[in-house]
């Protein structure tokens, strides 16, 4: 479909429905929380009863933002209906709560992500090249000529400013930044959001950091760089996969760095360890993710490696030695 037939046909499907349930992937970022939010109040000031859902004890600094009173912690979401689902920052059911799952795989659904290696269920919209499912997001809100008060543009601004790198990765647009200057008009928290999210780090954040640099590892030339954290570093500090979210730009720090891997497990997931992927130069993240079944963008991908530390470690490493030897063949 074109954009607008999926614009169309999301419009359709939010008319004939009442009950709406939105909901971001795993341990939400700024990004998914964002749209989330934003999405939510936009349809309930619509005259539908939308509702979006997520863990709230993951949301580590992100629980500054307003509307998160307004979501339904995922163990009240069982004995509740819906007619309507929405994905936001994702496009697959594996990236989505396990408690979420039911309800995506028996309503109509729509999408709406940003993610090159989405997979979209139902009515998708989507576009790869935007820096943030929370610009997609204000496309639609300002197709669908809803309003945007300043809740909603503290959501959106959020999310554009955590996934786009306050506006320095690749996939910064002009588009991307008339989405912020129509945010601005709102009277958008610049300040106090940029003081929460990158100058205010709390004890267990400071201690997974410190821990992370002391795991810092340099190889093929200072071309890679990798850090970790494993689920003894999260339990001694009683830390969250939130409170180490900006660990992944330590490897990223390294003079010369063009792949930088962030490998962490997070406490109680026993058989598997998590591999954030950043990327500089003629590098693609996703490629990298999408051997081990995950995905991601052109710069940023992540994925998940059933098996230990040290076993995740072996298969990246060699994913990444064989895609630097093909390249240089």
């Amino acid at each position: 479909m074109a954009e607008r037939e999926n614009y169309i046909a999301a419009r359709n499907l939010i008319e004939k429905s009442q009950r709406i349930l939105i909901s971001g992937h795993i341990s939400p970022d700024g990004d998914a929380l964002g749209s989330m939010i934003a999405l939510s109040r936009a349809l309930t000031a619509a005259g539908k009863q939308a509702f979006a859902t997520a863990d709230i004890g993951s949301l580590g600094r992100l629980t500054f933002m307003q509307g998160v009173k307004e979501l339904i912690p995922l163990k009240k979401l069982k004995r509740k209906k819906f007619d309507l689902f929405i994905y936001v920052d994702c496009g697959a059911i594996d990236r989505i709560p396990v408690e979420v799952r039911p309800f995506a795989e028996k309503l109509p659904t729509i999408t709406i992500d940003h993610h090159r290696t989405s997979e979209p269920a139902g009515v998708a919209i989507v576009d790869a090249d935007a820096p943030a499912a929370s610009e997609i997001v204000w496309r639609f809100l300002k197709w669908m000529e809803w309003p945007i008060d300043n809740v909603i543009a503290e959501a959106l601004w959020v999310g554009l400013i955590t996934d786009s790198g306050k506006f320095a990765y690749d996939a910064t647009s002009s588009k991307t930044m008339r989405v912020a200057s129509d945010l601005l008009k709102h009277n958008v928290r610049t300040q106090e959001i940029n003081d929460i999210l990158y100058c205010s780090f709390s004890s267990k954040a400071i201690e997974l950091k410190r821990r992370a640099w002391r795991s810092l590892h340099i190889w093929k030339n200072r071309k890679v760089a990798e850090v970790t954290l494993s689920r003894d570093d999260f339990r001694d500090v009683r830390g969250k996969k939130a409170d180490a979210e900006d660990v992944i730009e330590i490897p990223r720090q390294v003079a010369r760095n063009e792949i930088a891997l962030f490998f962490h497990q997070i406490p109680d997931r026993t058989k598997e360890t998590r591999v954030s992927i950043r990327t500089r130069g003629q590098w693609d993240a996703s490629i990298l993710a999408m051997k081990f079944g995950g995905g991601g963008h052109l710069r940023a991908a992540g994925c998940t490696i059933q098996g230990s530390m040290a076993q995740a470690k072996r298969l990246m490493r060699k994913a990444v030695r064989e895609m630097l030897t093909e390249a240089k063949n």
